[in-house]
């Protein structure tokens, strides 16, 4: 029986960089830190990759968490600088925020570049895709209490 999603995961070049702008700018917290070197049968057999060598963070906020990768080996390719939403796969992570405007100044604030400026979605919400430091999409999204996208038993 599925009982829901638990994580999302992101794979980055630079796992102290990416770790800090998640927990200092976006309120995660750091669950575990973990690392393994070449040799890790049951590693390379889940990602279906040979030799891996990573370090990984698990972090959590509220009801969800994300985990980092960083891969020492095999190197993957990296990322483009600006992900655009159109590329296929996985596109963005969604936040959760109250005061939209006051989240996105303080992000502005802190270097976080973003698409444009908070944007209504008549009667779901308010929202805005802006970049981490990896040029991944993150999403802050104020949700309409009263619309289909609120938090809380469906009906």
């Amino acid at each position: 029986m599925i009982v829901g999603m638990h994580h999302a995961s992101i794979t980055t070049g630079d796992l102290a960089r990416l770790t800090h702008f998640y927990r200092e700018h976006l309120g995660f917290e750091m669950v575990m830190e973990t690392q393994w070197a070449a040799g890790n049968a049951d590693a390379d057999a889940i990602f279906g990759l040979a030799d891996t060598a990573v370090r990984m963070a698990m972090l959590r906020h509220a009801n969800c968490f994300l985990e980092l990768f960083e891969f020492a080996a095999p190197i993957g390719d990296a990322g483009k600088a600006i992900r655009p939403v159109c590329d296929q796969g996985i596109t963005h992570i969604c936040i959760a925020v109250t005061d939209i405007d006051a989240e996105y100044a303080r992000l502005v604030d802190a270097g976080m570049r973003f698409n444009c400026a908070p944007r209504a979605v008549p009667g779901l919400c308010r929202a805005t895709y802006g970049h981490d430091p990896d040029g991944n999409i993150v999403e802050l999204m104020e949700i309409d209490p009263t619309g289909p996208f609120a938090f809380g038993p469906s009906a």
